[in-house]
């Protein structure tokens, strides 16, 4: 038995399929298989697909007709999986040779953590490094994934991820494969969250560590489902996600209100930016009920703070340019 299921779900990806594979053929960790999953690819994937799967002696799995959420074929390829760690290395995306090799070892390292992540470069369709990604709440120490760290996984869906979802890319990630049995799989009613959902429910179980290093690259283009989606929907699967784990968790009053700022910052700008739909706002407020949305002094100072930082970032982003 592998002790790691690389599943590799691909949708019309042709372009960066080469780049892809190679970068899991060249992991300097060996002790892995490959699962391939094509949703019905219209592009000449499953030739590329169909020939890697022959020289390397790994399943190929494809579907007939488009599932139209990819979270399904994660959910395919974890009923597959056979090792003890699962890496879903997402068709458009890349990996350093050293990922697995330095990933599987923080896990091995710490049994206490089901997940482990690290750090992602941004990548434009052609391969150029933008950035780091990086999250985007202007009330947390961004200097905190400079260097890696072994964290209580509770304390950081508290914390982080019941505002954002700071594990921005699931190829970044490589995660314990036995806490399906207890959290389950991926929620496929979610077309863009479903990610931000699974990784809160494995660390309400478990603890995480996290790698400085960007030895994972997040393909950036047009085509991609995050590019696609409308900012309502985006608000609406955030708020499903910040009510699961208020749900899940004890969460104190205090970092409640430090979701009460986000959130009043997020559905400030959606306003502005896009205006909702009569049934947006309906779904929206009963969602913020849920999470006793209210500006309190503490959430009404973070919300004034926020905008102000914004404004500032803005500014001086003009002037540089």
């Amino acid at each position: 038995m592998p002790k790691v299921s690389i599943l590799v779900p691909n949708y019309n990806y042709e372009r960066f399929l080469d780049q892809r594979l190679g970068s899991i053929e060249r992991q300097r960790y060996r002790d892995f298989e490959v699962i391939l999953l094509d949703d019905a690819s219209t592009d000449d994937s499953v030739r590329i697909l169909k020939r890697f799967a022959r020289e390397h002696d790994c399943q190929l799995v494809c579907n007939e007709h488009n599932s139209g959420n990819a979270f399904k074929q994660w959910n395919k390829g974890l009923k597959l999986a056979t090792g003890q760690y699962v890496w879903i290395a997402e068709a458009d995306d890349y990996a350093d040779e050293r990922f697995l090799e330095t990933l599987v070892g923080r896990l091995e390292q710490n049994p206490e953590c089901g997940l482990a992540y690290c750090n992602s470069s941004a990548v434009d369709a052609s391969g150029h490094i933008i950035d780091l990604v990086r999250p985007t709440m202007y009330d947390v120490d961004l200097t905190r994934w400079q260097r890696d760290f072994v964290g209580s996984g509770r304390e950081e869906c508290i914390r982080y991820l019941i505002r954002e979802n700071t594990i921005q890319n699931a190829s970044a990630v490589v995660f314990k494969r036995e806490l399906c049995n207890v959290v389950g799989v991926a929620d496929e009613s979610l077309k863009l969250a479903a990610d931000w959902k699974f990784w809160a429910s494995l660390l309400c179980v478990s603890d995480l560590a996290f790698v400085a290093a960007p030895l994972n690259c997040f393909r950036t283009h047009g085509s991609s489902v995050r590019a696609k989606i409308r900012t309502w929907m985006h608000i609406t699967e955030a708020l499903q996600v910040m009510n699961h784990i208020v749900d899940k968790l004890d969460v104190p009053r205090d970092a409640l209100e430090d979701l009460h700022a986000r959130l009043a910052v997020v559905l400030l700008h959606a306003y502005i930016t896009q205006r909702p739909s009569a049934a947006d706002l309906a779904r929206v407020r009963e969602l913020v009920r849920r999470l006793q949305f209210g500006l309190s002094l503490r959430a009404a100072s973070g919300f004034t703070k926020q905008v102000l930082q914004a404004m500032t970032q803005r500014l001086h982003g003009a002037r540089v340019k």
